[in-house]
Formats: C-alpha cells, structure tokens, sequence
C-alpha cells in the first residue's frame, strides 16, 4: 500500500511506515546481512511490539487531519539577503527577501496535468551536508595561508555550532513537508559533518543533532586561544579596537564576541531519526591527509604549539601542493610544520583534539550518549566495525530504500572514490531490491569522485570514481536519486543510463553562505512518473543581526551574515533557480522492472 494517501484524504501509517519514522527498519551494513541498528533480533522484536502498540493505540484516535503544504520556514516563504553593499561597497546586512521560485524540470520525464490531485508520498526526508563543525582553535588549523589566498579562514569559524543548532531548530519546526504535508520520516547528513577529522568536532557535531549541552572551547577553558586574539591584522579581531584587514571591509567590532563564541550552547537535538554519512573531513586530518599518515600531524594536534603566520610566498606554494593533493600522507606537510617550529605560539595542550579512526567514528554512533531520537547508531552497526565499513542500507518505507555510501578514499586528497568491495557490495543491495525505489546517499558528487589513490589498508584493490558509479546506478531501473554534497553548491543533475535514470542532488554547505538544508519528497503520480520535489531551508536564526544580542540565537544570526560578508566569498553556491527549488520528473520504472522479472 502507498505511504500516504492523497494529499486531499486523511493519513494513516502502515506498520513498516511506522518503524521507518521511528528509526527502527535498518538493512545491511556493508555485509549483506539484514540487521537491526543496536540490539540485535531481540531489540528488533521489542521495537516491532512497540510499534503495534503503537498503530493499535493510533486506530483508537480521530481521525487525522488532511494533509496540507507547509511552507512556512522554507525559501518559498523567503529568503536572507544582502541589502546593500556588496560588489566593492563593503560590508553587507542581511534581510528577509522574497521567495524562491518552484521550477518544474522535465529531463527524464514530461509533466502531466492533474498528477498535483492524484499523487502519494512514498518518501519526505531533510538533507544537511557540509556542516564543518569546527574547533577554530585548533593547531592543525591552516588559517595562515589567508597570507596568500582569502579564502583559507572564515571570520565565522568560530560560531558553526551555533549555527549548527539553529538549523536544528528550523527542521524541528517543520510541521510537514512543503509540497504534501506528509510527516518527515528522517533526516540524513551527507558528511563533513566535523571539519579537520577531530574528536573534539566529533563530539561536537553528535551532541547537535542527537541534543545535549556542548561548550565549544578546546584548550584552556576559561578563554578563546587562537587567531582572533592574536593581534595579527589578517585576521578579523573582533574585540579588539585594532584596524584589521576585516574591520577595513566594514566588520564590526565585537566586545565580548569571543566569550560568547566559546560559552556553553544547548541544543534541544533533531526531533525525528536521523542518519549519517562520512566525508573526507570526517576521514582525514584537514579533509586530505590519510589518517595513516605522517604521526608528528597527531602530536601537533593534541599539542601546545600552533602556527598562525606565514609570509605570502611560502603560504602560496604550500597552497599548491594541499590542492594538487601531491602529498597524500602529509609527509612534506609535516616535515613544513616542524620548519616552522620557532614561529609556532604556545596553546593549551588538548588530548580532545587528536584525529579519530573510521572504527572510532562509527562506535562514536553507536554510543547510547548520542542516541538521541535514534536510531540506534544512525545508520552504522557492529557490522560495520567487524567488516571495517562505513556504508550500509536501511528501510525509509514500504517502497524505498535507502544506501548510505562512503566515498571517502584513505590514501588520502579530498576528492573521492569506491574502492571493488563497496562497490559490488551496492549492486547487490539494488539488485537485491528490485521492486523497491532507492536512494543512494554521499558526500561526493560524481565530478568530485576522481581520486585513484590505493587506501592503505586495501592496497590491491582497485578504486572506482564518478563515471563508473554513474554507469552501475544507471544501469538499475530502481535509482531515483543520488543525493550528495562536497561542492558546497546547490546544482541538480539528469542523469540517464543503460536501464534507467536518476537526478543527482547537490546541496550547499552550512559553512558558506546561503548555508542551507533541503528537503527532499518522492511521490508517485500515478501516471507512470514519479516526481521528487527538493525544498531549500535557512537555520532559524532571524535575518538581520542585532550586534547587542549575543545570545546563542543572536551569534546563529551573525554566524550567517558573517559568512555572507568572508573576504572572497563566492556568489554562485545558491545555484540557478533550477538547483533550489524544484519538481523533478522521471518514469516510474521500478515497479514495471520487478513485475516483469517475477
């Protein structure tokens, strides 16, 4: 039976629709096998009992209201822009704007009258992706080569978690999706969900979306040690009356910023099941160098020296050699930092800074600390620490599943891979659910997967970039979507393969401005076409700062319009309105396919 009903008619939940809004239906976990996130078959059955109790004790309700758009909150309603400024005029403030546009895209598929009337929902469910929680004052930080390229530190990096929690708020807000009002099953996070592989961000990150109360202050714990109190005039300096090179641009000055960026913030957590999926930043020590790599990156990490200047002619070829990844170990870029030992400034020492491993990111989901609203593990199993992955499948609802994918490569670079095991591991899930739609989830898009380096735990296995992963979901009728990040820009792709075709959806970071989430909803139009509806959403945080009010709320607010005015920021990351918000349309061939293969 569909999932909903039509948007006109009263909703019911089937049982299996339950368990999936409730986290409970997970799948394989990089092994094949059928699993349950966190218990076991025993925890299974006591989460099944419960939700027959729970739709038993639903049938005894009234009925439910009909279903009905909301829009309230999303970029339908309006937007945060610049008033003023802007193009050499300095520094901008931020209001509320109109609206984005709706844009129906018919690629795959023609738009036929009347579906807006007979459509169900078979899936609704938030995308975040890039969040880069970031510990601003941590000693592997690269702020120093804004000396020779702009965009190498934010202003804002020390109000992610702010930020973070914000949208948290906003998500928490929604009372139904934006197009057919059904309940939102889950959330999932397409990696980089911390910034520079740290346990620290690890923490933090964990606590925002499964709720808590986090301090985000590393090293000494009374006061902010880092760049923005160093004096240094390529740095904003915020509490500081010295004419910086941000202050220059029109940034204000700030007392009492830096105490507040560092207080203790509290985050009410997602109130629906969440998932996760890894990204390079996740992986790796500065989203690059192999977690393998080079030990003195890990002393420098927990210890008690930090660089924060370097002239310009050495920060820029040590900009080229991170973005042509020709260092994939760090090994030049450990031998640099101990060169610059004497230019080093003392810190706090801090053992909450040090990288953590895959084993140790997937058990950091697996604590009950950060269960929050579940499930259990966000996806990741005991499966996955035995068989070493970090990818796995899970029911969304009666008719689709979903595939968390790790496109990570840990031989190090920023772009991505699959290495032959997950990628064999993926065919078997689609072929496995051929009357079932799928959505498959990454941090990398296809253009960004072209990193061929052997992983060091794996060296004779091969790695598959972008086209190959293109050609095998193209080849599965059963492929809806391929929703990822990365690239820290909204762009929407068609896609068509040798069976079937699929839109690839990007969507911008939580780092950089427009910082946006999006919601995303799969119906069936009972036409032969199947539409899905993509939503961009803003944090909570109110438009316009007030510079008085550094409250939690207050610094979310100014966390936006400060990445909106960061020297060199690029314009272009909202995307064409074609990338927003939009209808896309493609053939209902899954269900076709697995009739005629019965």
């Amino acid at each position: 039976m569909p999932h909903t009903r039509p948007v006109a008619d009263s909703t019911a939940l089937h049982r299996r629709s339950l368990l999936a809004a409730t986290g409970a239906a997970a799948l394989s976990a990089g092994t094949g096998y059928a699993l349950w996130p966190g218990g076991g078959r025993a925890a299974a059955a006591g989460t099944a009992d419960a939700a027959d109790e729970a739709v038993a004790s639903s049938s005894r309700r009234a009925p439910a209201a009909p279903l009905a758009p909301y829009t309230r909150g999303t970029t339908l309603a309006g937007v945060s822009v610049p008033r003023g400024g802007g193009a050499g005029g300095g520094y901008r403030r931020l209001g509320e704007g109109p609206g984005w546009p709706r844009v129906t895209r018919g690629e795959l598929a023609a738009a036929r009258p009347g579906r807006d009337a007979r459509r169900t929902t078979l899936a609704a469910f938030v995308q975040l992706t890039d969040l880069h929680v970031i510990d601003a004052q941590h000693p592997l930080r690269l702020e120093y080569l804004r000396s020779a390229d702009v965009h190498a530190w934010r202003p804002h990096e020390a109000l992610t978690v702010h930020g973070a929690v914000s949208l948290v708020e906003r998500i928490n807000a929604l009372r139904g999706a934006p197009v057919t009002g059904s309940p939102l099953h889950f959330a999932m996070t397409t990696g980089d969900n911390t910034d520079n592989n740290t346990r620290s961000e690890l923490d933090w990150f964990l606590t925002v979306l499964g709720g808590g109360r986090i301090t985000p202050n590393s090293g000494d714990p009374r006061h902010y040690e880092g760049v923005q109190n160093s004096g240094l005039r390529q740095y904003w300096q915020p509490d500081s009356t010295t004419r910086d090179a941000d202050k220059r641009l029109g940034f204000p000055h700030l007392d009492g910023f830096l105490a507040a960026a560092v207080r203790e913030v509290n985050s009410p957590g997602l109130n629906l099941p969440w998932y996760s999926t890894v990204g390079n930043h996740d992986t790796m020590p500065l989203g690059c160098y192999a977690s393998r790599g080079d030990p003195y990156l890990t002393e420098l990490a927990v210890g008690g020296r930090k660089l924060m200047e370097l002239g310009a002619a050495e920060a820029e070829k040590l900009r080229r050699t991170i973005r042509k990844a020709t260092d994939p170990r760090g090994v030049r870029y450990g031998a640099f930092l101990k060169s610059q030992a004497r230019a080093m400034r003392s810190v706090t020492p801090d053992e909450a800074r040090a990288p953590f491993t895959p084993a140790e990111y997937v058990e950091a989901h697996l604590d009950p600390a950060h269960h929050g609203f579940g499930p259990a593990g966000h996806g990741y199993s005991a499966a996955n620490l035995d068989a070493g992955t970090q990818y796995y499948a899970f029911r969304v609802s009666d008719d689709v599943i979903g595939v968390s994918l790790d496109t990570t490569d840990p031989g190090g670079h920023y772009a991505g891979s699959v290495g032959t095991a997950q990628l064999r591991w993926l065919e078997r899930v689609l072929r496995t659910h051929r009357g079932d739609r799928v959505i498959v989830f990454s941090h990398h898009t296809s253009t960004s997967m072209t990193n061929t380096h052997r992983d060091p735990a794996r060296p004779d296995e091969r790695r598959h970039d972008g086209r190959e992963l293109v050609a095998l979901l193209g080849a599965h009728r059963t492929v809806v979507a391929w929703v990822n990040g990365h690239i820290h820009r909204n762009a929407v792709t068609a896609h068509t393969g040798s069976a079937g075709s699929f839109w690839e959806i990007s969507t911008a970071s939580h780092v950089d401005f427009p910082q946006l989430a999006r919601v995303i909803e799969l119906v069936d139009n009972k036409d032969g076409t199947l539409s899905l509806f993509t939503t961009l959403v803003e944090s909570a945080a109110p438009s316009r700062t007030d510079y008085g009010d550094l409250t939690q709320t207050g610094l979310a607010a100014l966390y936006r319009e400060l990445s909106c005015n960061a020297p060199g920021a690029r314009t272009d990351l909202a995307g064409t309105p074609g990338d927003r918000n939009t209808e896309l349309l493609l053939k209902a061939q899954a269900q076709a396919q697995a009739q005629a293969q019965a």
